[in-house]
């Protein structure tokens, strides 16, 4: 039976810093939803809570349309077909990942999803972390922007998050040294005893450079999820020839960047600095999803999801993403 009314969250008011109370809102809108040619009506299952939405919310030119005042979140996420339109490959029962945004119904084209088959060693929501863009971030900004080798010395900050730990795993795999940065000791426990990174270390802890000095010394890639001041002292430990891959930046997407003070060493050690987008490298997507999916299969492949329960919780969830509330996937 249809419900006779459905809940979606709608932007309301563009934020100037952190997400707040009043930055969504949400509706109870009846349910009047019907599939047309080749389109299908989902129930939303999760929606995946990502850094990069967060810019999404400002009215600036990037590399996604930001979300408009009055309209649904996007989010990709995942959701079960209820009704499938004449000429669509799905039928109801089939589970599909795509843009869903973050409203309990949906109705989509086809053209835009992709159906979930769960291979052997994964689960449903590894379709919105390593058998997704999650993992695919991971494996083209270590492998194909990063170009890492055998025996180099990786960083990884936002270590503990969705993709930092896909990339230390991928790292370690592939013959790196592995040094994770993250922002409390069970997370740096766990990279260390779960993930198996030669050295975690707590960016919050008084000690923290002088720890960094002592175990890294210096590194050849920096996976920088974070940005701010960790990129600006990674700037002065760099090995010649270093990479540095500009995936995210969450220490400051809530504020105003200060700029950087160490860029100068960029000239010395004949260093880079590259930002990517995953979108544009399409053609890796099924090298990578193979990769994935063997470590999975295999067991290798260590991850952790971070789930909260209830749709009128996702924008206060999103805020976890930037005070490291989460460990893993969100």
């Amino acid at each position: 039976m249809a419900p006779s009314h459905y809940k979606r969250i709608v932007l309301a008011k563009r934020p100037k810093a952190a997400i707040i109370a009043s930055t969504f809102r949400t509706e109870d809108v009846p349910f009047d939803l019907k599939p047309g040619r080749g389109q299908v009506l989902i129930g939303v299952d999760y929606v995946s809570l990502d850094p990069a939405m967060r810019g999404w919310l400002n009215n600036t030119r990037s590399y996604v349309e930001p979300v408009q005042i009055g309209a649904v979140m996007k989010a990709f996420g995942l959701g079960t077909v209820v009704e499938a339109g004449e000429g669509s490959p799905f039928k109801p029962g089939d589970r599909i990942s795509g843009t869903v945004g973050w409203r309990e119904y949906a109705v989509l084209d086809v053209k835009d999803l992709q159906k979930v088959v769960i291979p052997d060693g994964a689960e449903y929501l590894d379709f919105l972390g390593a058998l997704s863009m999650t993992g695919l971030t991971a494996f083209v900004g270590l492998l194909d922007v990063g170009k890492l080798q055998p025996g180099e010395k990786l960083l990884v900050s936002g270590a503990a998050g969705a993709t930092g730990s896909i990339v230390c795993q991928i790292g370690k795999q592939k013959g790196a040294k592995v040094y994770a940065i993250a922002g409390t000791p069970e997370k740096c426990a766990w990279l260390e005893q779960e993930l198996g990174v030669d050295k975690a270390l707590n960016y919050k802890s008084p000690s923290f450079h002088e720890d960094f000095k002592k175990s890294v010394g210096y590194f050849d890639i920096f996976f920088d999820n974070v940005g701010g001041e960790i990129l600006d002292f990674a700037l002065t430990r760099m090995n010649t020839n270093a990479r540095i891959v500009l995936c995210g930046a969450i220490s400051d997407y809530n504020a105003r960047p200060k700029g950087l003070k160490g860029y100068l060493n960029l000239i010395s050690q004949r260093a880079k600095v590259e930002g990517f987008i995953v979108f544009d490298h399409v053609d890796r997507y099924p090298a990578a999803l193979q990769y994935l999916g063997s470590m999975l299969k295999d067991g290798t492949l260590k991850r952790k999801f971070h789930v909260v329960e209830g749709l009128e919780n996702a924008p206060l969830a999103l805020n976890m993403l930037f005070t490291g509330g989460n460990t893993g996937k969100l």
